[in-house]
């Protein structure tokens, strides 16, 4: 049994862990805090300022005062870690591990880890960003030796417009973006302002090969370094060892 800390910008589909948490089988725990966020927007400014180090670091604070020690955290924000670019996001990661003294992620590294073991070069992106953001995370991609055959940007400026899209949206935008790319080893989803916890295992089925989202794989991420990396049925191919 393990817990992962989650720092979780603002109020999007926070819903994802706890629904996450039920469905892992070794009693392993998902407590979450949200992190400051001045201001809810895809935009280069403020997804700097939403992944500053004094904001994770009073972030890290709080989820082990709340919720007991840690096992590893992981700062479940994709676009508030890519934007830092490679190097800056590797900084941002280990300076949140000093301060949680804990081994740490963030969201946009795992994707990469989450590639490399199932062993995904080729990817079709299907981004809720706008096009200059979405452009950040290819870059992030590319820099790990992913290769990114097709992107869609959806041009959603806020979070919390990305936390409405229903499972079926979700689903058929997935579809969409694997279509333009159907020899792409992989679909990557990469906002954790998407909910899609609850349709992981038809994602993957609908398509037919993996769809790695950003609230899976930071899951995921959270308990490999917590040394948890264990088989969990009903989120996805990702989660399955066999």
């Amino acid at each position: 049994m393990s817990t992962v800390g989650i720092l979780y910008p603002g109020y999007s589909a926070e819903d994802d862990y706890p629904r996450a948490e039920k469905l892992l089988t070794d009693g392993s725990r998902l407590p979450l805090v949200h992190t400051e966020m001045k201001v809810d927007a895809h935009r280069e400014d403020a997804l700097l300022d939403i992944g500053g180090d004094d904001v994770l670091a009073e972030g890290a604070r709080r989820v082990a005062a709340e919720s007991g020690p840690l096992d590893s955290i992981i700062w479940a924000c994709t676009s508030g870690s890519f934007i830092f670019g490679p190097e800056g996001a590797a900084r941002q990661a280990a300076t949140l591990e000093r301060a949680a003294g804990v081994p740490a992620s963030s969201t946009s590294f795992a994707f990469v880890d989450a590639c490399r073991r199932l062993g995904v070069s080729t990817v079709a992106v299907g981004a809720t960003y706008p096009s200059d953001v979405a452009g950040a995370f290819v870059h992030f991609l590319t820099h790990h030796d992913i290769s990114v055959l097709t992107v869609s940007a959806r041009d959603i400026i806020t979070a919390a417009e990305v936390g409405t899209l229903p499972p079926e949206t979700v689903l058929e935008f997935a579809e969409a973006v694997s279509s333009d790319a159907p020899q792409a080893d992989a679909v990557l989803l990469p906002d954790t302002a998407l909910h899609t916890v609850e349709a992981l295992d038809a994602l993957d089925a609908r398509l037919g090969k993996p769809v790695l989202t950003a609230n899976q794989v930071s899951i995921w991420q959270g308990l490999r370094l917590a040394g948890a990396d264990i088989d969990r049925p009903g989120l996805g191919t990702l989660f399955r060892k066999g």
